[in-house]
């Protein structure tokens, strides 16, 4: 479904993806590791256009999208959840969600029936104003906004931050399910416990270099150890 090949990446003289390699087949669910700064977040924006990269390839559905806009990767299908959730804060509930409704196929069944069963607080508080919701809810917002667009892909960075637990369970039930449906995912994520519950495969970076992938199960207390524990 996504093949990253050969990406290198750099914010003016400072050099923060080398060469990196990623693999996403179709109907998985990849976690992105690391500790903080080592590239997750620029490895995810490169992946969405919004970074320009010095070098490399992304390939999405057997396309080469390495040249198009952040815009034209939606609407080929790919769903991107940012850290912070980035939500409009002054539009309702409704209003956020119909910003992703803009994106989907004209021909795609209304997905806000779907959104509203895997997170009814959404259907609850349509009429609030996004500034207003809990950090979780505006998380649950932010999902349902890219799950709009009936996405191939999903793509979310660190969607447990600052969430609390009954939250971040929520979620988790949320991402195995969809990987159960078929959806391909790829997530950033920091705790382990809810990255070995939804993901089957983990690649991790380290000084912006992918060091190490495999299977979850595969996931040693050496490489924890080594390159995940702060």
């Amino acid at each position: 479904m996504l093949e990253v090949t050969g990406l290198n990446q750099s914010y003016g003289q400072s050099h923060t993806l080398w060469d990196v390699d990623l693999s996403v087949p179709s109907g998985s669910t990849v976690c992105l590791m690391g500790r903080n700064g080592v590239g997750k977040t620029t490895l995810l924006k490169s992946i969405m256009g919004l970074l320009r990269v010095d070098s490399g390839k992304v390939v999405f559905a057997d396309k080469d999208v390495s040249s198009d806009k952040p815009e034209q990767r939606a609407l080929r299908g790919i769903g991107f959840v940012p850290q912070g959730r980035e939500i409009f804060p002054q539009l309702t509930v409704r209003e956020n969600l119909e910003v992703g409704l803009l994106g989907r196929p004209k021909d795609s069944p209304d997905p806000l029936p779907r959104i509203f069963k895997l997170f009814p607080v959404l259907k609850e508080m349509l009429h609030r104003r996004g500034g207003d919701l809990s950090g979780g809810q505006q998380q649950q917002l932010a999902i349902g906004r890219a799950l709009a667009l009936h996405p191939k892909l999903l793509i979310l960075d660190e969607p447990t931050e600052g969430i609390q637990p009954n939250i971040v369970s929520q979620i988790g039930d949320v991402l195995t399910l969809l990987r159960e449906e078929g959806m391909t995912i790829l997530l950033v994520e920091q705790k382990l416990k809810f990255a070995r519950k939804v993901a089957e495969q983990f690649v991790i970076l380290d000084r912006g270099r992918k060091v190490a992938a495999g299977a979850m199960g595969d996931l040693s207390e050496e490489l924890v150890q080594r390159y995940l524990v702060v």
